[in-house]
């Protein structure tokens, strides 16, 4: 077991403020670990600026310890990079928010929506609104996976419909939970960005995302299939009934039909530091524009009206508790983020921006005080609940450590 505070590595230069004393959230890791809240964590706190600390603790894979480089399956923090894609296509005036997304793919002329079981089985019908871009990016769709929803897993099981995470289109063809925009539920809506982008811009999404977003900013170990760093990819881990940590090996789909952007990245700490601080400066980084003023907003701000998000209620425990992230708060969708509506006490503002990995891998940016910070591991079930209590003491002790730092909390 180790622990390496404000450490350098060649993916980040630390840069800690001078009289901040760091001995409080220095100590966070490395207590984790040996209590086995986590098998291992690297967590990175950054400004506008840069970063303002790092921490490692723990073993990667059993044999090789964390560093600050190690290689992560964030899941669904390949998200909101999604969302950037749409709205650098939305900026290139290539769609709108409100594009009914039928017009752009053929796929979307046969999604239905579930309208309860008859005796032959589920009863289908056409939707009364079609989807548009902005349903697929607020979670408003109507598209839910089975692992939240109990009617999207009951037509699972009845229909043999494909895993979720078997890389298959028609894994992610619905059906609809409700008519478009009649209601939030979290689901498959960000896994069509690929498709979207491929018919209109005309470059594999791989190459799109590469030229547009990861070079750009700087992302040089953000990567769809994880062979050129497999040396420092991070052992996945299930938590078991007595508290221990057992191997349990789930990726991203591997070469799948089209990459959805939902869930297909790899990525390393350093990277979505600055992903997350390329928010923080209003959509540029180091002198690099991605989004226009309007891209940056439609990213920033709710965009689904007056829905809300409700507590994802779990169908499978054993890889999932219920989530309710920032429980305190009402919270939306921008095109992109969870956001919260009201401040939370000790932690973020409202308006910050956040969403996680199906690993726990967490995040959040709140671009009122100028902060934002990343805590992550390889560990189910998700949103585990000594796992979160973690995240909760780190957000805490963030704004308590770096409250007074130049550049941060402004």
């Amino acid at each position: 077991m180790s622990i390496v505070v404000t450490s350098v590595s060649e993916s980040v230069q630390t840069q800690q403020p001078r009289g901040v004393d760091v001995t409080e959230i220095d100590q966070l890791l490395s207590a984790a670990v040996e209590d086995k809240v986590i098998p291992f964590g690297v967590a990175m706190v950054t400004d506008r600026h840069g970063v303002l600390w790092s921490g490692v603790a723990g073993n990667r894979t059993p044999d090789v310890a964390a560093t600050t480089d190690t290689l992560f399956r964030i899941f669904s923090m390949s998200k909101a990079i999604g969302a950037v894609a749409a709205n650098i296509l939305i900026d290139k005036q290539l769609l709108t928010l409100d594009t009914p997304v039928v017009d752009i793919l053929d796929d979307f002329k046969n999604i239905q929506v579930l309208d309860g079981y008859g005796s032959n089985g589920p009863n289908l019908r056409d939707p009364r609104t079609p989807i548009t871009v902005r349903h697929l990016l607020t979670n408003s769709a109507g598209f839910a996976y089975p692992g939240w929803s109990d009617r999207q897993s009951t037509f699972a099981l009845l229909t043999d419909a494909p895993h979720p995470n078997s890389g298959l289109l028609d894994a992610i063809r619905g059906p609809l939970m409700f008519d478009p925009g009649e209601g939030m539920v979290y689901g498959y809506g960000f896994d069509w960005i690929g498709p979207l982008i491929e018919e209109l811009d005309g470059r594999r999404v791989v190459e799109f995302c590469q030229a547009e977003i990861f070079d750009p900013l700087g992302m040089i170990d953000t990567m769809f299939e994880p062979d050129r760093a497999i040396d420092r990819l991070a052992t996945g881990t299930l938590r078991t009934p007595d508290g221990s940590f057992t191997p349990f090996v789930v990726s991203p789909p591997a070469q799948p039909e089209v990459y959805g952007l939902g869930q297909a990245l790899y990525g390393t700490a350093p990277d979505y530091i600055r992903f997350l601080r390329f928010f923080l400066n209003k959509g540029e980084l180091d002198g690099r524009r991605l989004l226009s003023p309007e891209g940056f907003e439609r990213m920033t701000t709710p965009q689904a009206g007056s829905l809300t998000m409700p507590v994802m209620k779990t169908t499978a425990s054993v890889f999932s508790a219920d989530a309710n992230l920032c429980p305190e708060s009402s919270k939306t969708w921008t095109t992109g983020f969870l956001t919260n509506t009201s401040d939370l006490e000790g932690r973020r503002r409202a308006g910050s921006l956040t969403w996680a990995g199906f690993l726990n891998t967490h995040y959040w940016a709140d671009p009122t005080t100028g902060v934002a910070a990343v805590l992550m591991t390889q560990l189910l079930p998700f949103v585990d609940p000594e796992f979160m209590n973690l995240y909760d003491t780190f957000e805490r002790t963030v704004y308590k450590t770096f409250a007074h730092t130049p550049g941060a909390m402004t």
